[in-house]
């Protein structure tokens, strides 16, 4: 059973969370740093390794996590006033706590979130999906019926963008709100495409051109090399 009893301290003073797991079968001790959504450090190990072994190992790669963890994206606090980048637009997100609802301008350039100073953050954060599923929909009613889901989620995923189960079901990482529109619209036409081809075959790769149309490899270049800076705020 993992657990974050511990703490890796590195050379910029970030303390990262270390979660041990003892894995029954495991010969060698694995590490798997995660630099988002959170950052962590997974240790599996065998069942007769101590602790202090594994935390040895770990120290040894020091050169390592710390190359990784420089790396990854840079969390970045959301508060009242600053300039928040989602769905193709900059908006100033504005805190009223004497306003109870959630109000957009109608320009679209500013939105003020009510409620208590403690809820911002969350309150904030179902603005913008639900203004990502309204997009989403659009996007899919725009290709072909006959792909169309059965039902759509979305998720807080760290390794996919989007899935899409055999019985129909959609689910995308609602940081794709984050991502230029033409990214986002790769992703939900990807997932469209398996709606035809549940793999990812010539025909699956022609699909989604087909879907996606002029520019489809950029898209596809770009969330490869930028995917990692979406898990940036929050």
């Amino acid at each position: 059973m993992s657990r974050a009893e511990y703490v890796f301290r590195l050379s910029d003073g970030n303390d990262i969370p270390v979660c041990i797991a003892t894995r029954r079968g495991l010969r060698n001790i694995t590490l798997r740093p995660k630099t988002h959504p959170v950052r962590e450090i997974h240790i599996s190990k065998p069942w007769l390794v101590r602790d202090a072994a594994a935390l040895n190992f770990l120290e040894s790669k020091r050169k390592w996590i710390e190359r990784t963890f420089a790396r990854g994206p840079a969390k970045e606090c959301v508060v009242p006033g600053m300039c928040l980048e989602y769905l193709g637009r900059r908006v100033t997100v504005l805190h009223d706590p004497a306003q109870y609802s959630n109000c957009v301008s109608q320009d679209g350039m500013r939105l003020v979130i009510g409620g208590a100073p403690d809820m911002f953050e969350r309150r904030l954060c179902d603005v913008i999906k639900k203004e990502l599923m309204s997009e989403i929909k659009r996007i899919i009613h725009t290709a072909p019926r006959d792909v169309w889901p059965r039902r759509i989620a979305l998720r807080d995923t760290t390794s996919r963008w989007g899935s899409c189960s055999s019985t129909g079901t959609m689910s995308f990482s609602w940081r794709l709100a984050f991502a230029p529109h033409d990214v986002m619209r790769y992703v939900v036409m990807h997932e469209l495409a398996h709606r035809r081809h549940m793999d990812h075959s010539a025909e699956f790769w022609a699909t989604v051109s087909e879907l996606y149309g002029f520019g489809v490899e950029r898209a596809k270049r770009w969330l490869v090399v930028h995917g990692g800076e979406l898990h940036k705020y929050f």
